[in-house]
């Protein structure tokens, strides 16, 4: 009889506790769940917003340099508001170290838009966007040395399958121009720019706000941007309106939203993830291409991005898991 009730009295006690740890621990693996999903949302919406770039450029008349100036200054001027009246409580104030780091990936982010805009001068647009779409590969050798983060084979494969990709859709349109070697060193620049601006990235988005870092990041790289453009004599002003909404889109979509989402997502995706998903951005532009300008891809571009698209696939299958982990890393 004892023992029946011994029995009974542990069936209850049983079932209290599962009454009470079963939705706790459903509770946090959802959450958990629940945020990793925003940044991975935050990385798809990131690279769809920033494939818009190359539209809105080519509907703007206006110097490249100066595009770019203005995409960046707005864009600063959006988001000072909230970081001045909605301060992020939440998070500490960045110390001096943070906040040179900030400024750092904000000259690493103007350098990688002078470069490679001034490498269109030198060469033509495929040679430079196959050299610029190699930051994958210097993203993961940094991540390397700084996170030691080892990379798994398919994600490797990932990366060399979308770099193809891009050498693919860009192959049919290669030219020398009229200074090649000059154009690849400045592409290159580029490329290695936007990798250190990734990775800086990384490494700051996980001890400190969105907004702040942003705002300082693109802060920095407008003003330097508005130096180099000065400097070069390039003016501001007598554009058509149809040019200035277009740099008004470029700040509000592609560098607003766009970048600002693969910042975000940064928290708990690797900056070698990011470059590779960025490298969809081509695809995302020739599609708008054909919906908005009629410009019908060719095979070998379709073929291309189809490539692209399945090399990101299996470096994001094989590499979000991981990067969970990675969440402590630091410099």
């Amino acid at each position: 009889m004892r023992s029946l009730v011994a029995e009974n009295c542990a069936d209850v006690l049983r079932l209290e506790w599962a009454s009470v740890c079963l939705p706790l621990s459903t509770c946090c693996v959802d959450c958990i769940l629940a945020d990793v999903a925003r940044e991975q949302v935050a990385l798809a919406v990131g690279v769809v917003c920033v494939s818009f770039a190359a539209l809105f450029i080519r509907l703007a008349d206006a110097p490249p340099l100066v595009i770019a100036a203005w995409r960046l200054g707005l864009a600063s001027v959006v988001i000072a508001p909230f970081v001045f009246t909605r301060p992020e409580v939440h998070v500490p104030r960045p110390a001096w170290r943070e906040t040179f780091l900030m400024m750092a990936a904000g000259a690493f982010l103007a350098i990688h838009f002078a470069a490679w805009i001034t490498s269109l001068e030198y060469t033509s647009v495929a040679t430079s966007v196959v050299l610029v779409t190699a930051s994958p590969i210097f993203v993961s050798i940094a991540s390397l040395l700084f996170f030691r983060q080892r990379l798994h084979k398919i994600i490797l494969t990932g990366i060399a399958m979308s770099v193809a990709g891009g050498v693919l859709i860009s192959a049919q349109n290669w030219q020398l121009g009229s200074r090649p070697f000059e154009g690849a060193l400045l592409a290159i620049g580029g490329a290695l720019a936007v990798s250190g601006y990734l990775i800086i990235g990384q490494r700051l988005m996980r001890v400190t706000g969105v907004l702040r870092y942003v705002f300082v990041v693109y802060g920095t790289a407008a003003i330097l941007l508005l130096l180099a453009a000065l400097i070069l004599g390039y003016s501001f002003i007598g554009y058509s309106g149809k040019t200035y909404a277009m740099m008004v889109l470029l700040a509000l979509g592609p560098q607003l939203v766009g970048h600002s989402a693969l910042n975000w997502s940064l928290r708990s995706v690797s900056a070698t993830l990011v470059a590779v998903a960025v490298l969809g951005e081509p695809v995302g532009a020739t599609l708008w291409a054909f919906l908005i300008l009629g410009e019908v891809p060719s095979i070998v571009e379709l073929a291309g991005g189809a490539l692209i698209l399945t090399g990101i696939f299996l470096a994001m299958t094989a590499g979000l898991p991981r990067s969970q982990s990675s969440k402590t890393d630091r410099l």
